[in-house]
């Protein structure tokens, strides 16, 4: 091999374990890795950029846009408010939601739809006195099965067929080609789930339970009326920086104070509302002007306008993830105050400021209204949802929105227009007629996949220019020993594996011109090795890391690193016998 191919090589080896294990976004390392090659002089300008000018790149841009739209008119919230319903099991319950999640996920993509269901089946899940964790991961497994229904289900899909478009233009795909083989292995991997999946989960403890009771997790205490607290500073009183508590807000005459600050003065009968151990009930039985309350309600049970208590899962990108949260200063940085932390199903006991936060924990925050918008699109956070809120009102255009959906669907499917030609007039529709704001548009957008995605091309340019996808494809054909069949379940089984540890998008992109020069060194069609490729970045089941639904559920759900293993590990086996046994009978080698 060459120099080129040596150093290619050589950052690849590095961009994967950095993916893998450490907190770095894929985008930055990707786009570090880009960088180095460039410098390196192993690629130019024209093949560092080429990723920012795929089509499948633009259409996924486009299609978030039109994701969005649905999203803000209360699209899917119509769904799932005339779906659910009310079954008389469990068995009937989860058909109720794994097969309109996968059907909506054969056009939209997974995670908006996952999001939108999480806090409707939290709900819905504690009506129908059924425990939620046999809910919410089996319905990330749906969506990630009906992306595999169509070229828009997934991101991946979209790309990849690019990437085929600008080697091959003569096999680009049509929207629905895959579903030869998507159908098959959505139908028996739903199957799975309902007879089977199901019933390998065990007993979990939930939100319901870790949240349910306020007074767990909270103290009030009343400043007294005769006391000399009376016009004092939060400061001035010594309530500012106490060892087991913090003060989160204070009940005023009817109205509240949320996220107090230091400057705010204490009134006479003022109520105040403390989070942390009940072990600090003693420091605060030592402040000179404060008196336990009496009055019989928690102050958090109540509904004040000024304020809303908020579930948010923390992402594995989050700013705060390994730090305590009183040293890292969440409060000051969100405007929000930690009530409590769940993490496994169970709520984090303990000095509540000495918590080092993790990747899918759950916290139940005390924060002002627009938080919520303000901080909904974060990466921060992989899902905000309020704490007992009503479902967000089905606005008048969501009619609108998802007959332009079906208007893109239509115009793809018939040839009247290319892929990106008709999701680019779908997205333009969309916010002419008012189904989504500019801003909105703006937010729905995934800017670290689309980078990752950008960025992902000019790894994989290097590959292919230097030699090195090249060398690759000959020791996999000699792994193979020459026959398609080896070489495919080889790709299969390769790509599998890497979409657990690192991002889907990346896998496919950077493995995508080692398996085509394979396919090319054997002679044989590229068109299997290009479905099964698609199939193996979708399959993501045995890790939370693995797939971003995967992590949004595992806080919520109270699941464990196991819990994945055992569902998942089967239900992998499964879809990838399924896919391996159709792919060669619809796209012969």
């Amino acid at each position: 091999m060459s120099l080129d191919a040596w150093l290619t090589l050589l950052v690849v080896s590095v961009v994967f374990p950095l993916m893998a294990f450490t907190r770095l976004g894929a985008d930055m390392i990707l786009l570090g890795a880009v960088v180095v090659l460039l410098t390196l002089g192993v690629i130019g300008p024209q093949e560092a950029l080429a990723g920012f000018s795929n089509t499948g790149l633009f259409t996924v841009a486009f299609m978030y846009v039109l994701v969005a739209s649905i999203r803000e008119t209360g699209g899917i919230d119509l769904i799932i408010r005339y779906v659910l319903g009310r079954p008389r099991h469990e068995g009937s319950a989860q058909m109720r939601l794994l097969l309109p999640v996968a059907a909506l996920s054969a056009f939209l993509n997974n995670t908006p739809v996952v999001a939108t269901y999480i806090p409707a089946v939290l709900s819905w899940s504690r009506r129908l006195s059924l425990p939620a964790h046999r809910f919410l991961m089996p319905m990330s497994f749906a969506s990630i099965l009906g992306g595999t229904v169509t070229l828009f289900g997934t991101s991946t899909n979209l790309v990849v067929n690019g990437m085929l478009m600008d080697r091959y233009p003569s096999l680009a795909m049509g929207l629905f080609d895959i579903a030869w083989v998507g159908v098959p292995v959505a139908v028996v991997g739903l199957t799975y789930l309902l007879l089977i999946g199901r019933r390998l989960l065990p007993e979990r403890r939930g939100l319901a339970q870790a949240f349910d009771n306020p007074r767990e997790f909270t103290i009030e205490m009343e400043i007294d009326p005769q006391g000399p607290l009376v016009d004092k500073t939060v400061e001035e009183a010594g309530l500012r920086h106490l060892q087991e508590l913090f003060l989160v807000e204070i009940e005023r005459g009817g109205n509240v104070v949320s996220v107090v600050g230091p400057g705010e003065k204490l009134k006479a009968c003022d109520r105040l509302v403390f989070a942390g151990t009940s072990a600090g009930a003693v420091e605060l039985q030592q402040v000179r002007g404060l008196v336990p309350s009496l009055h019989g309600q928690s102050s958090l049970e109540k509904d004040y306008r000024e304020r809303r208590l908020v579930e948010a899962v923390v992402s594995d990108q989050c700013q705060f993830v390994g730090q305590r949260i009183r040293e890292g200063h969440f409060r000051t940085q969100y405007g929000a105050a930690v009530l409590a932390v769940c993490r496994n199903g169970e709520r984090v006991a303990g000095n509540l400021g000495q918590v080092r936060l993790q990747p899918a924990d759950v916290l139940l925050l005390e924060a002002r209204p627009p938080f919520i918008e303000r901080h909904r699109q974060s990466r921060d956070f992989l899902l905000i949802s309020q704490v007992n809120g009503q479902a967000r009102p089905v606005h008048e255009k969501a009619w609108l929105a998802w007959s332009l959906l079906l208007g893109v669907v239509a115009l793809a499917t018939s040839g009247v227009m290319s892929m990106l030609n008709a999701a680019m007039l779908g997205a333009a529709l969309s916010v002419a007629s008012g189904c989504c704001s500019i801003g909105a548009a703006k937010r729905g957008l995934d800017t670290q996949v689309l980078l990752t995605i950008a960025a992902s091309f000019g790894l994989g340019a290097a590959l292919q220019s230097s030699g090195a996808a090249a060398a690759l494809a000959s020791a996999a054909l000699g792994l193979a020993g020459g026959d398609p069949l080896l070489l495919l379940i080889g790709t299969y089984v390769l790509v599998a594996l890497l979409t657990e540890m690192v991002t889907n998008n990346a896998a496919a992109v950077i493995t995508f011109p080692i398996i085509m020069s394979s396919a090319e060194s054997l002679g044989v069609s590229p068109m299997p090795y290009v479905v099964a490729l698609m199939f193996a970045a979708s399959a993501s089941f045995i890790t939370p890391i693995g797939y971003q639904t995967n992590l949004m559920v595992y806080g919520p759900g109270g699941y464990h690193f196991s819990d994945y293993l055992r569902v998942g590990g089967l239900l992998n086996l499964i879809v990838g016998a399924v896919a391996l046994m159709v792919i060669p009978f619809v796209w012969p080698f």
